[in-house]
């Protein structure tokens, strides 16, 4: 049998889930590679333990495992491998950054193709609340968060299933539980696993993550009564959604319109979330109102702010230093998160730009991201990062850390000077959260 021999464009993430959905088992087609960005904070390929998708995930078909490589190889693996279709699945990329990938790979030779949602979304036997958005750092997991709340209120069991972050051992993340924040040390996840995850097991929810989706959705079904779908970046369900809730940011106003799949998840949603509003100016509100009303005109607007709380005793009058959540800055293309915010609001005397003193593969994240503004990135993929976060704090030498990353630095990093945690929550301002839930009542009880 003639095969179609299939390159994927991918992330750690959604990339391996398009795989398992579309290609495995499928004896049409051979997928000869993955090829991997460091673009989305995971690293340079030669950082990652692991360089192959092993046979224990990829099935018979694929007995001695699927390269990873460089995705400044694709026009090389498109001719040595004879590649018909390239496939792209990673997300929060511009729509003119996903054409030039395009470009590349139509004038090496091959087909250009993207997964649709009726390909890669996967049927519950449970009823499946998403959360997404069209830009990494919108506040999507704040309500995802209060989504899983209400139903506990309500006695639900529920489980969140988070999108993908698989950096470690393959195999080992195949399926992944963490109830506790011990749960989390024992796994050895990452700063950006942590940022989304212990806000959740600190609330008392049950987390699922991995790489299987289908294993995982097994799992979670047969332990919850409900799913709540915390996705990540801008990236589409795995699951496919009975509320759909897509949240925007009007700090980022015209974004939702310019990003892939952000775009898409827009014009999916049941409802449009506009986040950030006490924080963001009026005219860029009603931009993003327009756009949604023009793209989606039959999903309706929530309007809400994002309210974030710190020590102020502890933050007034001292020289501070602000540590943002990693990919909100990164690759969501921001100048500062709600650490500076909540310094500002509060009342410190200096913040301190780190850059000047950053150490190692710091001074790289400054220099691939110009628009950061006195604020240091989260950054803690690897051992050696986490050192680097740790020594350029030392060198920064504030009076307090400021972090306005969605876990508790604290835990992770050792520095001698005080670690104040910042904390920020979604406040609804025309529709609430608990009314969709009881809007969509009978639908989350007919399963």
């Amino acid at each position: 049998m003639s095969h179609t021999r299939i390159l994927i464009m991918g992330a750690a993430g959604r990339d391996f889930h398009d795989f398992n959905t579309v290609f495995r088992g499928d004896e049409r087609f051979e997928v000869v590679a993955f090829t991997h960005t460091a673009t989305q904070n995971i690293g340079e390929l030669d950082e990652l333990p692991n360089r192959q998708y092993p046979p224990e995930l990829a099935g018979e078909s694929y007995p001695d495992s699927i390269p990873i490589r460089a995705e400044s190889e694709l026009e090389r693996i498109i001719d040595e491998e004879g590649v018909d279709t390239v496939v792209f699945s990673y997300s929060d990329v511009s729509h003119e950054h996903l054409m030039h990938q395009a470009s590349r790979a139509l004038a090496a030779g091959a087909d250009f193709r993207l997964i649709g949602p009726d390909r890669m979304m996967l049927p519950a036997a449970i009823p499946v609340v998403a959360v997404d958005t069209v830009r990494t750092g919108c506040g999507k997991s704040q309500t995802a968060r209060k989504f899983a709340d209400l139903l506990l209120e309500q006695g639900k069991e529920v489980a969140v299933v988070r999108e993908p972050m698989p950096y470690g051992d393959l195999v080992a993340q195949q399926v992944q539980r963490f109830e506790t924040l011990e749960d989390l040390d024992e796994s050895d996840v990452t700063i950006e696993e942590r940022e989304e995850y212990e806000g959740h097991i600190e609330r008392g929810h049950v987390v699922y993550a991995g790489v299987d989706y289908e294993a995982i959705l097994d799992r979670a079904q047969n332990e919850a009564e409900v799913i709540v779908w915390d996705g990540g970046n801008n990236e589409l369900p795995f699951y496919v959604p009975d509320i759909h809730v897509v949240v925007a940011d009007p700090h980022r106003a015209g974004s939702e319109l310019r990003y892939h799949p952000g775009e898409a998840n827009l014009r999916l949603a049941d409802y449009v979330l506009i986040n950030k509003e006490n924080t963001a100016d009026r005219p860029a509100i009603r931009q993003v109102e327009e756009n949604v009303r023009r793209t989606n005109p039959d999903a309706e607007l929530i309007h809400a702010n994002s309210t974030i709380t710190a020590d102020e005793d502890a933050i007034s009058g001292r020289r501070v230093l602000v540590v943002e959540d990693g990919p909100t800055l990164t690759h969501g293309d921001t100048s500062h998160g709600a650490g500076l915010i909540a310094a500002q609001k509060y009342g410190a005397t200096e913040i301190i730009d780190s850059e000047p003193v950053a150490e190692g593969s710091l001074q790289r994240v400054f220099e691939d991201y110009s628009h950061l503004d006195a604020v240091l990135p989260a950054m803690g993929y690897s051992d050696e990062l986490v050192e680097d976060l740790e020594a350029t704090i030392r060198n920064a030498a504030p009076e307090v850390v400021v972090s306005g990353t969605p876990h508790d630095l604290a835990r992770l990093i050792d520095v001698e000077m005080p670690i104040v945690r910042v904390r920020y929550e979604l406040e609804e301002k025309n529709i609430t959260l608990d009314t969709i839930l009881d809007r969509h009542a009978e639908v989350l009880e007919l399963y």
